[in-house]
């Protein structure tokens, strides 16, 4: 059997099976925490188009922001996720998980400030108006348990939306994400 399969990580945190697009947004989490938190964002540049190839540009600082007038208010924003899963299910990673990445912002889960400190960030695309692809579901479910196997903590009751730790902030993964469906596809990979 494949290495591998058993466990895809490397020593410096990055995913064997993910497309590696290192982004220059991160830096070190704080030394002693404990990471045990998943956030699941929702992004598409430009909005509401898919397959664009715009996203990692934008997390790896190499977005042309003179391609879409929308791209102007993002021209100073330095931010980054972990993970991001196309629509097809292609994985990129763009921030070891041994990092923080920028993706959180101000934030908060049950008590505990600044979620960037000690969550991974992984970004779908889609949108608020669009249903996220079964393939989505099942390269997210592989991956939350290949996290587990770094982070055992990080249980399903731990996998939350961005709109969980930024209520009235952010709006993702927004109606179109089904976490009953999540965690159905989630179960089937335990």
């Amino acid at each position: 059997m494949n290495p591998d399969l058993l466990n895809p990580w490397n020593a410096a945190g990055w995913h064997a099976m993910a497309h590696a697009a290192p982004s220059p947004y991160f830096d070190q989490r704080p030394v002693g925490g404990d990471i045990d938190l998943l956030v699941v964002h929702a992004i598409s540049l430009p909005p509401e188009q898919f397959g664009s190839g715009e996203v990692p540009r934008f997390f790896t600082g190499l977005l042309d922001f003179d391609q879409d007038p929308y791209y102007e208010q993002l021209r100073n924003l330095r931010v980054s996720a972990h993970f991001f899963i196309e629509r097809d299910g292609k994985l990129w990673q763009h921030v070891s998980v041994w990092d923080r990445a920028w993706h959180a912002g101000v934030s908060s889960w049950q008590g505990r400030s600044a979620c960037n400190d000690y969550s991974v960030g992984v970004e779908l695309e889609g949108s608020e108006s669009s249903k996220f692809l079964p393939i989505q579901y099942q390269r997210l479910a592989a991956l939350s348990r290949d996290l587990q196997k770094l982070f055992p903590a990080m249980l399903r009751e731990r996998i939350v939306g961005h709109a969980d730790v930024a209520p009235g902030r952010k709006w993702d993964p927004g109606p179109g994400f089904s976490w009953d469906y999540f965690t159905e596809v989630y179960a089937a990979h335990g």
